[in-house]
């Protein structure tokens, strides 16, 4: 049976610079950890049963656009890949980059069971996203530009919700966990922020992210979040707790502060 882990972590409450009728809920606890992709380099995938040797990370099931929007800016991504970048573009090329699985849904089409973008092993290039590769190869281009949201933003998420009481806004930026899977995620053998060789980074989240972040919440917010954040971790004293993947203890309490 999959590991299911709900740790307790410590939130921080901002108001968003821009909005006053938004306040973000942010997850400090993963953001100031040490999490990092380690895509080829340990990673188990994201089926039933770990598959290393496959170097598939999480892209074995396709990734569900976020909107017509979204779906549109991959289709023009797609054009710019060259034959040395896209072990599949003949096949997209041919029969298109996305599958309709629903009257406003889509998902990049699969092909030989994986997303049509993923490079397999024995590609020249090497296995990964053929669009993350295009990013490296044309460094002014970053790959937030070019994948699909769910892409570009993971292990990143944001939820909203509207207070009956008063009508405000407010969002939630924590970790995609299992949750973000939908019902399918218990049924993962292996996945990242819940296992401690995944947080072997040098920098915060925060900071290995920032491109990320800056274009999920925006410069105002971002900037408020990474000074409120490098003052924590500048003093040992005050810094968050470890993340529950890797911490020796087990946080048993929820801290939430004001901001």
């Amino acid at each position: 049976m999959a590991k299911q882990v709900k740790p307790e972590r410590e939130w921080v409450v901002f108001s968003d610079p821009m909005d006053s009728n938004h306040r973000w809920e942010v997850d400090v606890t993963f953001l100031a950890s040490s999490w990092e992709c380690i895509f080829g380099c340990g990673c188990q995938g994201v089926r039933d049963e770990p598959t290393p040797e496959m170097v598939q990370g999480c892209c074995s099931y396709g990734a569900h656009f976020e909107d017509a929007k979204d779906r549109d800016r991959v289709v023009r991504a797609a054009k710019r890949l060259t034959d040395d970048e896209w072990q599949f573009k003949d096949a997209g090329e041919k029969r298109g980059i996305f599958a309709t699985v629903g009257p406003t849904s889509w998902r990049t089409r699969k092909v030989e069971d994986a997303c049509i973008f993923l490079n397999r092993p024995e590609f020249a290039a090497g296995p990964g996203c053929a669009l993350h590769l295009h990013s490296l190869n044309n460094p002014t281009v970053h790959f937030s530009k070019l994948k699909p949201d769910v892409c570009w933003q993971l292990p990143l998420r944001i939820d909203h919700r509207i207070e009956e009481d008063d009508d405000s806004e407010v969002s939630t930026l924590t970790e995609f966990g299992r949750d973000g899977w939908g019902e399918g995620g218990d049924d993962l053998a292996w996945w990242c922020t819940e296992e401690p060789e995944a947080f072997s980074g040098t920098r915060p989240v925060y900071r290995s992210m920032e491109t990320e972040l800056r274009a999920m919440v925006g410069d105002a917010l971002y900037d408020a979040i990474a000074a409120y954040l490098d003052a924590r971790l500048q003093n040992a004293r005050s810094a968050p707790a470890a993340h529950p993947s890797v911490a020796s203890v087990t946080i048993s309490d929820r801290r939430t502060t004001r901001r």
